[in-house]
């Protein structure tokens, strides 16, 4: 893919320098991706995409405004760059509005994160993979039916361009492949899943595995019980603990804490989870699906700890938010074509710990493990925080029996206080964290 001419992103701010404003920045991306799913081996759905986009944000005085489309001809173009530099003159003034502080650019030489695989897969091999990931899940004992096995490939690259003279350019590919199973028996049916998405083909698992592991998820499902709501030790599985961490990364960002709406907002430099948990963000993890050579500014950006040792070390700004509340951007800048920039993370992790599972099973003796999660809520102001979730109730250290429809609910400071992280970190995203035990939560059944 030739990618959008940095000359044309610098035509753009040219022109809107031209007609008016003080400074300006373009961005341009193009995407191309083909997903294919089947359903009991026939083909069910193709989608094919290919997309070129451009965005123009421009500053007039402390006034912005920015707009995006996808005709980037000439004519377009024009009308695309007169358009933004009127809205930014009827815009309302932000004192904290502009670009990134040019000594704050990513210069040099950017790390190559090897987030570009140029494999392109053919329709016909997308689709037997995603045939061979669902017959694996249906030919699993006791699966009744399937719900389909999916494959898809990706391509798509972001550059910048800004009028203070930084250019950067973001390039990556995805691959991901999944399937959905249907177990059932007498007691009634339950569902499965297992997928990967990787930034390189040859990173993705077995096919075969994949469906296996879906209809393994949906058969041991099988039989799920009511329980009576109760306050007992709970265990979130390793692929879905990182969800925890969500309203974290919420409550120390930027916007939030200038706000003042955040459960976090007094807690900078204080201990938040237990001594020794340490919480990292990595945007140059090779290969991440969260990495990123610069943040969405062009501002330079490294790993950090954002908890080290259990204290809580940084807000995560951008540009504006930092002006707020009288610090420096931090390079969580994170933004589509269109619109100021927000904050967000970048590959996360929460590093692990001695124990397994297992071992935290036996530590707890009974309770929850938490396999699947839904519909959470959560006051931003007070931490307060519920959710529906199934999974097992386990005694003495082993699994009991399957368990559905729940909620747990706690207070989140309460919760990252007494957090256990176990051993069993898997890199599966760009949010990953192992198995978490929370010594004890309050669980609504019956």
């Amino acid at each position: 893919m030739a990618g959008m001419d940095e000359n044309l992103l610098n035509d753009v701010v040219a022109a809107a320098l031209a007609a008016g404003a003080d400074a300006a920045e373009a961005v341009g991306a193009e995407r191309r991706a083909l997903s294919i799913t089947v359903r009991n081996g026939e083909l069910e759905e193709v989608e094919r995409e290919e997309s070129r986009d451009l965005g123009l944000r421009v500053f007039i005085g402390q006034r912005q405004a920015s707009v995006s489309g996808s005709d980037i001809s000439a004519e377009a173009r024009a009308k695309l760059v007169a358009r933004c530099v009127a809205m930014a003159k009827l815009a309302p003034e932000d004192p904290y509005t502009g670009l990134a502080d040019p000594d704050r650019l990513a210069r040099g030489q950017l790390p190559d994160l090897d987030l570009y695989d140029p494999a392109e897969p053919s329709p016909t091999a997308l689709e037997r993979k995603a045939q061979v990931a669902e017959e694996a899940a249906r030919a699993v004992a006791k699966v009744t039916n399937s719900d389909g096995g999916s494959a898809s490939w990706s391509t798509g690259q972001w550059r910048i361009v800004t009028s203070a003279g930084f250019s950067g350019l973001h390039r990556a590919s995805l691959f991901s492949l999944g399937a959905s199973a249907i177990a059932g028996d007498d007691g009634g049916m339950e569902t499965g899943y297992d997928g990967r998405s990787v930034r390189w083909q040859n990173d993705l698992p077995e096919a075969r595995d994949i469906g296996t592991e879906a209809g393994r998820r949906a058969v041991v499902r099988l039989g799920a019980r009511k329980i009576t709501s109760t306050t007992a030790p709970v265990i979130f599985e390793n692929r879905l603990a990182a969800s925890l961490l969500g309203p974290l990364i919420g409550a120390i960002s930027g916007p939030s804490i200038a706000r003042g709406t955040s459960f976090l907002k007094d807690k900078l430099g204080q201990p938040v989870f237990a001594k020794g948990i340490r919480l990292t963000d990595d945007p140059h993890r090779l290969r991440g699906l969260g990495s990123s050579p610069f943040d969405d500014e062009g501002v330079a950006n490294d790993v950090i700890d954002l908890i080290a040792d259990g204290v809580l070390t940084t807000w995560l700004l951008n540009t504006s938010s930092a002006r707020q509340l009288g610090l420096a951007t931090t390079g969580h800048a994170s933004r589509g074509l269109a619109g100021p920039p927000g904050v967000g993370p970048s590959n996360l992790t929460l590093q692990p710990g001695t124990r397994s599972q297992i071992e935290l099973m036996k530590d707890a003796k009974a309770g929850l493990l938490v396999t699947s999660m839904f519909g959470p809520s959560l006051n931003g102001n007070t931490g307060d925080w519920s959710v529906g979730c199934s999974g097992f109730w386990f005694e003495n250290g082993e699994i009991a029996y399957p368990v559905n429809e729940i909620t747990v609910a706690g207070n989140l400071i309460d919760i990252y206080a007494r957090l256990v992280p176990g051993a069993d970190l898997e890199i599966r995203g760009s949010s990953n964290a192992p198995s978490i035990l929370i010594d004890a939560l309050a669980i609504a059944g019956l």
